[in-house]
């Protein structure tokens, strides 16, 4: 065990922190951590409820270029000088090498480390780099991706997400001349204990019902999303659910990317499509997904791990997903397409085959029985000794 600890975390929706994957994570993962005797301090802009863990408040990012080129290096040099930490870990890779000067600076002697939680870009099926458009805008992706390789670079460890994360990383840095030696680590993030149904499932009663529980971003493959549900509910019986996970965001998040509201609004003028709300309320989230037959990935080709994807898996609700970065790797080859038509056939019948469905539900769950928050926590020490 490393002793003391260091996370700074970035939250990129503070108002709605269920909409926060990152948030989520270290909710599982720090008190595991405390659990085996780790003195944790959590720099960031909510407070985390367990109590063993000490919160030192941070502003929030305006905007998802803020979080990333924006760090306060007095205020961070304040954070390190006050914990002393043995590790200082970031959820935010970009951010790394203005740490590790801070860490220069006031003389502490720990490790580095960081998550590279949002891989901003992919390999297309060439292995050729193809930018997120999400950091795309006025031509600012491959500063981006610059940024964030220059933060593994200032890390003596990056943990990644999956596998598929790992060979993106790997086959981008060959291709850009960089040397990461062995900085590398996979480390699967926790599920969430508050939405994993126990005991034997069965299909759900009623009209069958199919779930989309991703945010509504452009990138994310929403507009495919939608002629996939128009599809759904003219050859189907199946009403859609569309969990709408952020509510109201900022203004400044707004300006950058109208996206979601734009396609709240078309889903929610479909015919058999209802666009719902959580409130923020992890209980009525899972509420949602303990009513579905079937749940839908989204289409975006840079997935390299989706927390709503293993939320909808460890409810035993099968998921339907296009073939596509971790998404063929996390779900089962008989609930894989490669075109819109195929997804509905594959709905269709877990929909009508109750055989079908049970075991594509058991599967599902099966997948997530090694992500609880003790084994999360063990493959994290073990990342970083």
């Amino acid at each position: 065990m490393f002793g003391s600890l260091l996370y700074l975390l970035n939250v990129s929706n503070p108002d709605r922190l269920s909409a926060d994957s990152g948030w989520i994570f270290a909710n599982v993962l720090l008190p595991a951590l405390a659990d085996q005797g780790a003195e944790i301090s959590i720099a960031c802009p909510a407070v985390l409820p367990d109590p063993r863990i000490r919160s030192l408040p941070t502003a929030v990012p305006g905007t998802k270029y803020r979080a990333r080129f924006g760090l306060d290096m007095d205020e961070a040099a304040h954070l390190v000088q006050a914990s002393r930490p043995a590790v200082v870990f970031t959820n935010q890779m970009e951010n790394a090498p203005a740490l590790r000067a801070v860490m220069l600076e006031t003389g502490s002697a720990g490790m580095l480390a960081g998550y590279c939680h949002y891989v901003p870009f992919h390999l297309d099926t060439a292995g050729k780099i193809v930018h997120d458009p999400s950091l795309d805008d006025g031509d600012l992706g491959m500063s981006v991706i610059l940024q964030f390789f220059s933060g593994v670079l200032a890390c003596d460890r990056a943990l990644v997400h999956s596998q598929t994360s790992h060979d993106w990383i790997t086959g981008a840095a060959a291709q850009l001349n960089l040397e990461l030696g062995d900085r590398l680590r996979i480390v699967m993030p926790a599920r969430d204990p508050r939405v994993v149904r126990r005991g034997e499932t069965r299909p759900p009663g009623g009209d069958p019902v199919a779930v989309y529980n991703h945010r509504l971003y452009a990138h994310y493959g929403t507009s495919r999303f939608v002629d996939l549900a128009r599809r759904l509910t003219v050859a189907t019986s199946a009403r859609v659910r569309v969990l709408d996970v952020f509510g109201t965001r900022r203004a400044g998040r707004t300006r950058l990317d109208p996206s979601p509201e734009r396609y709240r609004r078309v889903l929610s003028e479909l015919d058999g499509v209802e666009v719902l709300s959580d409130g923020g309320d992890r209980r009525t989230y899972r509420e949602v997904l303990a009513g579905a037959h079937v749940a839908f990935a989204p289409f975006r080709p840079g997935c390299s791990w989706s927390m709503s994807v293993i939320d909808c898996q460890a409810m035993g609700v099968p998921v339907i997903a296009p073939r596509m970065g971790w998404l063929a790797e996390a779900v089962d080859e008989q609930l894989l397409f490669d075109h819109e038509d195929q997804a509905v056939e594959l709905a269709q019948r877990l929909i009508s085959d109750p055989v079908f469905w049970i075991r594509h539900s058991a599967a599902a769950r099966r997948f997530t029985e090694v992500l609880t928050p003790a084994s999360a926590a063990a493959r994290f020490v073990e990342a970083l000794a």
